[in-house]
C-alpha cells in the first residue's frame, strides 16, 4: 500500500472530496485508511457501568485507499507515489517533484 500512518493525503471521491488530512491508521488487508477529520460518522452509545455516559459519539470511519492521494511535501499538490532503491533500501518518492517521502 502506498499510504502509511502520518502521511498527508487529499480525498479524491465521496462526500469529503477535496479535503485534506493526516492518515491516523492504515489497514493494508482491507485496503482502507482512517484519515483525521474525514468521513465522520455518528455512533449512538448506551451508558454502560459506572461513570460512563451515553450519547452520540463522532468518530472517523475508514475510507478506501483508492479514494485518497498523497500530497507532495515540496509543492503541496496531490501526487502519485513511486518506488526506487537507494543504498539497498526501497524508498517511496513523489512522482511530481521526485522528492523522497
Amino acid at each position: 500500500m502506498f499510504v502509511k500512518s502520518g502521511d498527508k493525503v487529499r480525498v479524491l471521491a465521496g462526500k469529503d472530496k477535496g479535503k485534506e488530512g493526516t492518515v491516523l491508521s492504515a489497514m493494508p488487508k482491507q485496503s482502507k485508511v482512517i484519515v483525521e477529520g474525514i468521513n465522520i460518522m455518528k455512533k449512538h452509545t448506551r451508558p454502560t457501568g459506572m461513570g460512563q455516559e451515553g450519547g452520540i459519539v463522532e468518530t472517523e470511519a475508514p475510507i478506501h485507499v483508492s479514494n485518497v492521494q498523497l500530497i507532495d511535501p515540496k509543492s503541496g499538490e496531490s501526487t502519485r507515489v513511486g518506488y526506487k532503491i537507494e543504498d539497498g533500501k526501497k524508498v517511496r518518492y513523489a512522482k511530481k517533484s521526485g522528492e523522497a517521502l
